[in-house]
């Protein structure tokens, strides 16, 4: 026999010393280590340079009835659906970032899509160029596909024709209307605007309080005080929790000719320590760099100013809005003086003053209009105030003799 080691194959050697009781188990857990390390290594090779994301593909094709939105995820498909004027909302639970892959397209009702993300969903904006629509959906399975099916609601008569009456109100209203002296006017209709709702629920507190909550419970307190003192009609953006865009929020008010106009708002920080109560009105610039950015979490909720093509109407429409606020914008600032005022005198919190911001829900208002951040919901402290009776009341008290100091200023000889 050859006593030559090096002429023993190494697995004779592994062999030979795990017949050896004393080492078998030391050997079974080597071997298990290197498949396990030999497995690991073949899925890198096969991965590497090739990162594998969910994607959603989105397609639209019209019809000669309707037209067809066809939603086909790489991953399960978890979601919800709400309609709107002029759009569908479309939740799906997903926490990780995916890709879009979309075709451009003609639709005769589809005008666009947009993305927004939550804290652990996405939402589709599906905005339609009718106001008016109704829909179908049903889900097939290998692949997962949601197809969601849109129908006009009266393709000859209603087609756009109330998209059509917000423009003619614009018009008129920023137009036609000659500007008056304040004082000679009568306040005959005020709106009230809940911030948020629906499937857009605003900032959320450390407590899991919603914006949108606190802003329809003050609003509606607010309409039943502004009612049972003053011979004015009062109409709320939403009643419930429903969605409604930015632009339908300043049609409601031209189209009812509001002459004032009062949106409420739960403030948010990255600050926890940030506190106080603040009114603003509409400027192109903002007051400062906090403003400029409140302004643009305000401005892009569930709905989305980037889509799939565009309509030189909107722009047209946007134009005029602008016009019709700009002629008001003096007095919203008095306006919003007088409310701050008084937030500072029964809140007794800090006076953070009013400020200007581009906010998009101003814009179109064809009225004096201002926005009531009234706390800030991201500090602790003020977020279990929110939640209060007390608190509420006194918001609402606050505003309410704001609007009474401004009309007897600016409204009554």
């Amino acid at each position: 026999m050859s006593s030559d080691a090096g002429s023993i194959p190494a697995a004779s050697i592994m062999t030979g010393l795990c017949e050896q009781s004393s080492i078998k188990l030391i050997c079974s857990s080597l071997v298990k280590k290197l498949i396990a390390g030999v497995v690991l290594s073949l899925f890198l090779s096969l991965t590497s340079g090739s990162q594998i994301q969910p994607f959603v593909k989105l397609s639209v094709r019209d019809y000669e009835d309707f037209s067809r939105i066809i939603i086909e995820p790489s991953f399960p498909l978890s979601f919800e659906i709400e309609k709107g004027s002029s759009f569908l909302l479309v939740k799906i639970a997903i926490d990780v970032p995916f890709r879009i892959q979309k075709d451009s397209f003609e639709s005769r009702i589809v005008r666009s899509f947009g993305w927004t993300k939550g804290r652990d969903y996405y939402i589709l904006t599906i905005k339609t160029k009718p106001v008016d629509f109704s829909y179908d959906y049903f889900v097939l399975n290998n692949p997962t596909q949601l197809v969601i099916d849109f129908y006009e609601v009266d393709e000859e008569g209603r087609r756009g024709r109330e998209a059509d009456k917000e423009i003619k109100s614009l018009l008129d209203s920023a137009l036609s209307r000659e500007k008056e002296d304040s004082a000679s006017q009568e306040i005959k209709t005020i709106i009230i605007d809940p911030g948020h709702g629906g499937m857009e629920p605003g900032a959320k507190g450390k407590f899991g309080t919603l914006e949108k909550d606190i802003t329809l419970a003050i609003a509606l307190k607010l309409k039943v005080v502004i009612e049972r003192n003053m011979p004015v009609r009062v109409v709320l953006t939403r009643a419930g929790d429903t969605s409604v865009s930015l632009e339908r929020r300043a049609a409601i008010a031209n189209y009812n000719k509001a002459n004032l106009f009062i949106s409420i708002h739960a403030n948010s920080s990255f600050r926890k320590d940030a506190h106080g109560s603040e009114t603003f009105f509409l400027s192109n610039e903002a007051t400062d760099d906090e403003a400029r950015r409140l302004a643009y979490l305000e401005n892009n909720p569930a709905e989305f100013e980037e889509g799939i093509g565009g309509d030189s109407q909107d722009e047209l429409t946007m134009i005029l809005w602008d016009m019709a606020q700009s002629a008001y914008l003096k007095e919203s600032s008095s306006f919003a003086e007088t409310i701050q005022g008084e937030l500072n005198f029964l809140l007794r919190t800090k006076d953070r003053g009013i400020k200007q911001a581009p906010f998009k829900v101003l814009t179109g208002v064809a009225c004096p209009a201002v926005l009531v951040e009234i706390a800030f919901i991201s500090n602790p402290e003020e977020e279990r105030k929110m939640k209060t009776e007390w608190f509420q009341n006194n918001v609402v008290e606050a505003i309410y003799r704001g609007l009474e100091n401004y009309i007897n200023l600016y409204y009554r000889k």
